[in-house]
């Protein structure tokens, strides 16, 4: 049987040979001994002492008081998806890695999503920066892609990340707050570390805030190495690129939904795969050649910069697709161990400092967390092939090695298992030249801080710079030090003057002495999400009603809005039927105590009887209270338009007049005094495709 072709027939095999149903089964014990009850424990008469002998009570509790293992330092909130990865065409000229040569071989792939700093009961929603780790099962042994939503790092050199991560986790005195940097240790620590500017950018800009794990993008940080069969070089650099483009929340309305859902981003994965909205991501590269290494004003290993899309263009060369749920969350996403030492002959390292140093902290960390030095034969870390060394024993050994020989080298097994030479499939390290002294210092090429800051702030529409400014004023204004604050402000002043005034206007300190001037004017579009695909598809839209509502309305918006991929749920008062004007019966999908417009892309209200209800309910005018201030699509039809009369009133212009036309403005979409919604249902789906209508932000709420 050929590997290349059955790889993910092989995974999957691996994984239904884990799995047990216990649909239809006898109770039993570890041991395999039925059981006939598992109610009461063994007593010495029916009120009388618990007796020890009682193995299935003591079996029982000793599992159940031990099923806990220490959760992860960072990344400890996630959620995973199984999927596969194909190439779009051989690249036989970067590398020799196999599974990016046969477009017509699908690599089994699991994606862990998570947040970084909270612990696992944390909230989906909070600013953090999120991991998308990906371990692909190749037929050369398994490959961990170990990336995140931003493409830098706070940290130049690994030796510095016990630091942040101490200085961003809950203060040790009190162990508060929770997944948050808004406090004095984190931000003393960024004001001593300025190495960290430009990923306080990132972090307090919209990235932080993802609508879904489908819509952000993945980076791999480092630099890396492709080397192809002839030995030859250049570096990479990984991307994610989600095929429903970037998008995020706003800071008002993560706030609620972590209170409304706080596994707002891993219901919608789970959601999405089940509905077959499978997310797709296509894989990008950076190319740079070994002799191109220092034609740029910044070193490419160093993990504070990015390689600007406009000077090293990313080159799109496969597709992941992400079609099957975990069927049991600890087994796969908890017992899934990611090390970015996982890699095949083809892909190697640089002398990135950060990624030096990660290469052993992340095995380190899987020893104790997942007790011992066995985790790999766990069936979701699993290699697809089979695995021949010489190690042995250990906590949860699981493979039985048949033999007396487990060392090489040896002559009563003729030397096997046998290394495999580069030639023949084996990885060899790349040959590359170093000669320098023994030294605790860093390169000069890693001494400017601000300057991709900068980049990164130029770049930023106008509403994504006010959200990055609001940013500043919760984080730093929760910090109780006011010389901390003051620093804070004096470092990004060296960012952008007028960014430094800003945030020292909402923190109570005072703006710098002296204004700087930014040491670039440049910008770089990509990293603007303005810039990002647009699409209707897989939008989620509340549809509000209650008695009378118009069925011919719903009807045509609903078919509409399923021609492209949008979703929607029909929200009342309660779930009880609901009955039309037509005389049509509807039951709702949520009802105003298990729902809100945070949890949804949009907001549609039908004409009817029922407005005159809806309006006298306080939660439906929160719902588009909240929908406007988000900034989401809103549309009304017909009478519906009364609705908003008493939320949106002065702050939109809408039509009453009899003339079917339909209006849209700031992402407020109407249309009066029609039977046929067909107008009103493409300016509306254009407004959901457009995610959301920042300009209504900037909108004087006084004026019509």
């Amino acid at each position: 049987m050929d590997n290349r072709e059955n790889e993910q027939t092989e995974k999957d095999r691996q994984l239904e040979d884990a799995r047990v149903d216990h649909e239809g089964k006898k109770l039993t014990t570890n041991q395999g001994m039925k059981v006939s009850n598992t109610s009461e424990s063994l007593k010495a008469g029916e009120r009388g002492p618990t007796i020890m002998e009682d193995f299935h009570f003591r079996e029982k509790m000793t599992h159940f008081d031990n099923e806990r293992i220490p959760e992860r330092v960072v990344h400890a909130r996630g959620f995973g998806a199984h999927g596969y990865f194909q190439v779009y065409e051989p690249l036989t000229d970067l590398t020799k890695a196999s599974f990016l040569q046969d477009p017509s071989v699908k690599t089994p792939v699991f994606v862990r999503f998570s947040t970084v700093v909270g612990s696992r009961g944390s909230a989906d929603t909070v600013r953090d920066v999120r991991g998308f780790a990906t371990k692909f099962y190749t037929d050369a042994g398994n490959f961990d892609l170990v990336a995140n939503n931003m493409p830098v790092f706070f940290i130049q050199d690994a030796i510095k990340f016990p630091d942040v991560v101490h200085a961003i986790k809950p203060e040790p005195d009190n162990d508060i707050p929770q997944a948050t940097a808004a406090h004095d240790t984190f931000w003393d620590w960024t004001t001593n570390n300025q190495e960290t500017a430009h990923m306080i950018m990132w972090l307090l800009s919209d990235r932080a805030l993802p609508r879904s794990f489908r819509m952000m993008e993945g980076f791999g940080v480092h630099t890396f190495r492709l080397v192809n069969d002839q030995g030859k070089a250049r570096f990479v650099k990984f991307h994610w690129k989600p095929k429903l483009g970037v998008h995020s929340l706003v800071w008002d309305e993560v706030q609620k939904i972590a209170g409304k859902n706080p596994d707002f981003n891993r219901q919608d994965l789970w959601d999405a795969i089940n509905n077959g909205d499978y997310p797709e991501f296509e894989l990008g590269l950076q190319i740079i050649e070994e002799e191109q290494e220092f034609d740029f004003d910044f070193d490419i290993l160093d993990s504070t910069k990015i390689w600007p899309e406009e000077q090293v263009p990313v080159r799109i060369v496969g597709k992941m697709t992400l079609n099957k749920n975990q069927d049991n969350f600890f087994t796969e996403t908890e017992q899934a161990a990611f090390h970015m030492g996982n890699i095949v002959p083809g892909i190697d390292f640089t002398n990135d400092p950060l990624l030096q140093g990660r290469l052993f902290s992340y095995i380190d960390t899987q020893l104790i967390r997942l007790g011992g030095p066995n985790f790999h034969e766990l069936p979701i870390n699993r290699p697809i092939v089979p695995i021949h060394n010489n190690q042995r024993e250990g906590y949860h050994r699981m493979q039985i090695d048949k033999g007396k020989v487990s060392y090489f080298a040896n002559s009563m097994r003729n030397n096997f298992p046998m290394p495999t030479s580069w030639d023949e499939g084996g990885f060899e390290h790349y040959q590359e030249k170093v000669d320098g002294r023994k030294i605790r210092n860093r390169s000069e090429s890693f001494n400017d801080h601000f300057s991709q800051a900068t980049l990164f702030w130029n770049s930023m529409s106008t509403s994504e710079k006010s959200h990055i400014i609001k940013a500043f004023h919760f984080e730093v204004g929760n910090v109780k030090d006011k010389k901390i604050r003051q620093r804070v402000v004096n470092m990004f002043n060296h960012v952008d003057g007028t960014l430094a005034r800003e945030i020292a206007k909402g923190i109570g300190v005072e703006p710098p002495a002296k204004k700087e001037t930014p040491k670039i004017t440049t910008t770089s579009p990509a990293l603007s999400q303005e810039n990002t695909v647009k699409t209707p598809q897989t939008r989620k839209v509340m549809i509000l009603i209650d008695e009378g509502f118009s069925y011919n309305e719903l009807k045509q918006v609903k078919v509409a809005f399923q021609k492209q991929g949008i979703h929607t749920e029909i929200v009342s008062k309660t779930l009880s039927t609901v009955t039309s004007m037509e005389g049509d019966q509807i039951e709702p999908d949520k009802y105003y105590a298990n729902t809100h417009s945070v949890l949804y892309d949009a907001l549609y209200i039908p004409s009817g009887q029922h407005i005159e209800m809806i309006t006298s309910h306080k939660e439906a005018l929160d719902f588009v209270n909240d929908a406007y201030a988000h900034a989401k699509p809103i549309g009304a039809t017909n009478n519906a338009l009364q609705l908003l009369s008493k939320t949106l009133v002065n702050n939109i212009a809408y039509t009453n007049d009899h003339n079917g036309q339909v209006y849209s403005n700031l992402g407020v979409v109407t249309v009066n005094e029609t039977n046929d919604l067909t107008d009103f249902n493409e300016a509306f789906i254009e407004a959901i495709a457009q995610h959301r209508h920042w300009a209504r932000e900037n909108h004087d709420r006084k004026q019509a």
